[in-house]
């Protein structure tokens, strides 16, 4: 239902097939108001699901520091936190001052493969639960989760992360944003799981790193 308003939306077709024929259409098409308000919708839900897990993340590490957890890897927080501001600023402005060519098809896929990063974040929020937040909070002592997603790989957030900064940006063709965003993602996240890794292997024992991870990164 999410899609299919956007899809009417933007499509205006009468008839089902001409839905479908416009659904399946790469043909590049030039930047204009609906379009733009669809992707600037569904960029605002993202943000506004920012702002709630910041406040649960909030909540939820203040639990695991009564409980004695250890935070590791302050220094690179700070860079975290700007690279996804700087994101959610950056694709935007691609969107309204570049004016990039968007197609529905891409569109679609985009917001098909942002859907499954949100299923995919929280299911792991939802395995975590209150051990889950933004920063590397470890219980010393207490076993890495290995329930939900966990069971598969071992940093499931963090693929949805990836998975997020490569679609958002494309649901109106913003591939500058993609491209750089993503490139920048990669070398935070390198950081970011070196620090999480010892982390496991120090707090857990060096079986947790085969498991999951007691900690999760939203950004």
């Amino acid at each position: 239902m999410v899609i299919a308003g956007p899809v009417a939306l933007l499509v205006g077709a009468p008839s089902p097939s001409a839905v479908a024929s416009g659904l399946l259409s790469m043909e590049p098409r030039a930047a204009d108001g609906r379009s733009l308000a669809v992707a600037t919708a569904i960029l605002l839900a993202v943000v506004g699901e920012r702002l709630y897990e910041l406040s649960l993340s909030r909540r939820n590490a203040a639990r695991v520091r009564a409980r004695g957890g250890i935070e590791l890897g302050r220094g690179h927080y700070r860079w975290m936190v700007a690279l996804h501001v700087g994101f959610l600023i950056a694709t935007p402005l691609e969107w309204f001052l570049l004016r990039p060519c968007w197609s529905p098809l891409l569109l679609l896929l985009a917001a098909l493969t942002l859907a499954a990063s949100m299923a995919l974040r929280y299911w792991a929020i939802a395995s975590l639960g209150d051990r889950w937040n933004t920063r590397v909070l470890c219980e010393p002592g207490r076993p890495a989760v290995t329930t939900g997603p966990y069971r598969h790989m071992k940093h499931p957030n963090y693929l949805a992360v990836v998975l997020e900064f490569a679609a958002l940006p494309l649901l109106h063709g913003g591939w500058r944003t993609a491209v750089l965003g993503s490139l920048l993602n990669a070398v935070v996240l390198a950081v970011r799981l070196r620090c999480e890794n010892a982390a496991l292997r120090t707090y857990c024992g060096p079986a947790a790193e085969l498991a999951g991870t007691e900690t999760s990164e939203r950004g």
